[in-house]
């Protein structure tokens, strides 16, 4: 990151999203700021989901970022975010992103990384703009499984598979090293984003497309799940939902494989 990024690094917090959230809404962000944690023991992911760890089996952190574009204008970040955390994970790790899809390595929409089809990271952002002419203050919040996934799959009470860096590369680069290129990638790859939007990134997302032209659920909270075939995404990062003769873009939802019958 640029020298005007704060790097904060804490032994222990409840939400490094939550932390940077709270300056945000009191309006105390100037800079953006980079907030580590070795432990945190209220960390969330989608919908309030809880996600634990032990501290030295993942990666956590958030990043406040201001955008010059307003929250609508946003639109496919949390895409863009995918495609910067598997930069930066190809740089630390020193492989091609080609090594890393031969490994195995996808991403899943809108939000999650996936290794051999099983969860290796996610991503949350929060934020938005306090009045026009404001800076709109995005929280990007990032964990990766580092080590240990048995470990992680027992505190969690989805059944939910995980993956790991350990099992992409024999010996993970140092947590530290790692979450600096991932900021280094995130900073490059933000700031394009601010001038021009997700639609230079459409192409390169759908390579990484975990779920491209496979039978799918579209599921979210308060209303019936919907199933199609998906069909990559439009340039502002919605999901194209191919159902008998027409496409719908869904802009929102968890996704997951439907199960064949």
């Amino acid at each position: 990151m640029t020298a005007n990024c704060i790097l904060e690094r804490v032994a222990e917090t409840k939400s490094t999203n939550d932390d940077l959230l709270a300056r945000w809404r009191a309006g105390e962000l100037i800079d953006p700021v980079a907030r580590i944690a070795h432990k945190q023991t209220a960390g969330k992911g989608r919908a309030g989901r809880s996600w634990l760890a032990n501290p030295e089996d993942s990666l956590c952190f958030s990043l406040a970022f201001p955008f010059k574009s307003t929250v609508a204008e946003l639109s496919g970040l949390s895409l863009l975010v995918g495609l910067a955390v598997l930069a930066g994970i190809a740089q630390a790790c020193d492989m091609s992103e080609a090594e890393l899809q031969a490994a195995g390595l996808q991403l899943k929409w809108p939000n999650d990384l996936l290794l051999n089809q099983n969860k290796l990271g996610g991503i949350l952002i929060e934020g938005g703009q306090t009045k026009i002419g404001d800076p709109t203050w995005m929280i990007i919040g990032v964990g990766i499984n580092l080590r240990n996934t048995e470990m992680i799959e027992a505190n969690l009470e989805t059944g939910l598979k995980v993956g790991s860096l350990s099992q992409l590369i024999k010996s993970p680069p140092d947590s530290e090293y790692l979450w600096l290129k991932l900021l280094a990638s995130l900073e490059h790859e933000l700031a394009e984003f601010d001038l021009h939007g997700f639609k230079p990134c459409t192409e390169r997302w759908m390579k990484w497309d975990a779920y491209r032209n496979q039978a799918v659920c579209i599921s979210g909270a308060g209303r019936d799940p919907i199933y199609g075939i998906a069909n990559g995404v439009d340039e502002t990062g919605a999901l194209l939902l191919q159902q008998d003769n027409k496409t719908i873009a869904i802009h929102a939802g968890d996704v997951s494989l439907r199960i064949q019958s």
